[in-house]
């Protein structure tokens, strides 16, 4: 139980992360690199672009068509999405499936559904961090090639975050699965351990104790004597 509350915190607080790189402005900021004086500094994410000048005026425009971005920043809003999505809903299914919840069912269907929560978490931190990644990797592509002669830029807070929180999850989700196997493990081996001491227990007889017989060992009946049988009334067999 303390694994599976333990495994619940890690990934909530990595699905919180990961749900606050979202809208976090700082996914990429306007390299220094090679200037002396910067008057102009601008900063990008997933939904729109900002400038700030030295006066601490900043204007913001928001992409004006989705259609229109560059595939690595639609990739990467689906993928950014679809972790949020599922880490969402593994929070939903943990809360129902941890054993110190009175929700649920049987503890083994507790078990199925915390299993499908490690899960969810565990492809919410693949989603972020591929979605992280490949944001990262445009940005160093860019700043690396020598024949890109437009604005570069340097990494954000914000992939930082994303990582982080990325990591939290896959975790957090692992942590979750192994600890539901181990459960299941141990209901095995109780179940197999009940079972064979009750089969061992049936070639008790009920003698006192001190005087416990097998069955197989009682002497079989005599019916040798009939004369015995003639002494039966009618209402031997009542």
């Amino acid at each position: 139980m303390y694994q599976e509350i333990f495994a619940f915190v890690l990934s909530t607080s990595g699905w919180v992360l990961v749900s606050s790189t979202l809208p976090t402005d700082y996914w990429k900021v306007s390299s220094l690199d090679g200037t002396v004086i910067t008057t102009v500094t601008i900063w990008s994410n997933l939904w729109k672009a900002c400038v700030a000048d030295s006066a601490g005026v900043t204007n913001c425009k928001d992409f004006p068509s989705m259609l229109a971005l560059e595939g690595y920043i639609q990739a990467c809003r689906g993928l950014m999405i679809a972790a949020i999505c599922l880490g969402f809903f593994g929070s939903i299914f943990a809360l129902v499936g941890m054993k110190c919840t009175k929700i649920g069912g049987t503890d083994k269907n507790k078990a199925r559904i915390a299993c499908i929560a490690g899960v969810n978490f565990l492809l919410s931190g693949l989603c972020s961090l591929s979605a992280c990644s490949i944001y990262a990797q445009q940005i160093t592509a860019e700043f690396f090639d020598p024949t890109y002669i437009a604005q570069k830029y340097e990494l954000g807070a914000a992939l930082f975050i994303g990582w982080a929180g990325s990591i939290l999850c896959i975790l957090g989700g692992i942590i979750l699965c192994f600890s539901i196997a181990g459960s299941f493990s141990k209901s095995h081996s109780q179940t197999n351990y009940i079972y064979k001491g009750a089969a061992s227990h049936s070639h008790i007889s009920s003698y006192p104790r001190g005087q416990a017989k097998s069955v197989n060992q009682r002497p079989p009946p005599d019916y040798s004597n009939s004369s015995r049988m003639q002494h039966f009334d009618k209402n031997a067999y009542v």
